[in-house]
């Protein structure tokens, strides 16, 4: 297991990476202006089954750009529309869901697996912030603030955690309350349990 995990980022904090598994590499790679604004965006968008339930998961060019678990697929696509309201979508498979399913389900992929992400700078921050979180430990949104200087801004963490687009591989779940308790998930607080349990099991 990797016991250490470094964030870098660029000038524009549009680009950094860390360790969302007891063995892979995820980078996050924010989103342009010009790439949102862009109506020739294409996305292809799947449903696939992993241990914690079945995902919505989709993919730019580049890399995963939402990741849900879907409890309606209807609504769970329309999430996705509502997300990146310029784009193309394509109901499709691709090499990037599947190597992003194969992390999810707890396999080693040969290489880092990339995040195309639509974000605010702060919100960015965080999501890389997430990463570092070590695969089986946990930590507090009053933690998470004071590792980016900032230990008054629980609630706004907090916030940015809650616009998370990607499901278990940008790791919100290992962010619980100070007094031990789950604290809030988009996904369910049985599943936030469920997937802890699991990867404490495996550390």
């Amino acid at each position: 297991m990797v016991s250490q995990t470094t964030l870098f980022g660029n000038e524009n904090n549009t680009e950094c990476f860390g360790i969302t598994s007891a063995s892979q590499c995820v980078i996050i790679e924010k989103m342009t202006a010009e790439e949102l604004n862009n109506s020739l965006l294409s996305i292809q968008y799947n449903f696939k089954e992993t241990q914690f339930g079945e995902i919505l998961i989709a993919s730019t060019i580049k890399g995963i750009c939402f990741l849900s678990f879907a409890y309606d697929k209807t609504k769970a696509i329309q999430d996705l529309k509502n997300y990146y309201p310029k784009a193309i979508f394509e109901q499709a498979n691709s090499i990037k869901q599947n190597l992003a399913l194969q992390t999810i389900n707890g396999n080693l992929i040969p290489k880092p697996l990339i995040l195309h992400l639509k974000g605010t700078e702060f919100q960015v921050q965080i999501w890389c912030k997430l990463l570092e979180i070590p695969f089986g430990k946990l930590i507090s949104y009053s933690q998470l603030a004071k590792s980016i200087n900032k230990p008054k801004a629980a609630r706004a963490v907090g916030t940015a955690i809650g616009s998370n687009p990607i499901a278990y591989l940008i790791p919100c779940h290992r962010v619980v309350q100070s007094n031990g308790s789950l604290g809030g998930y988009m996904w369910g607080l049985k599943r936030k349990s469920d997937i802890i349990s699991w990867e404490v099991k495996r550390t």
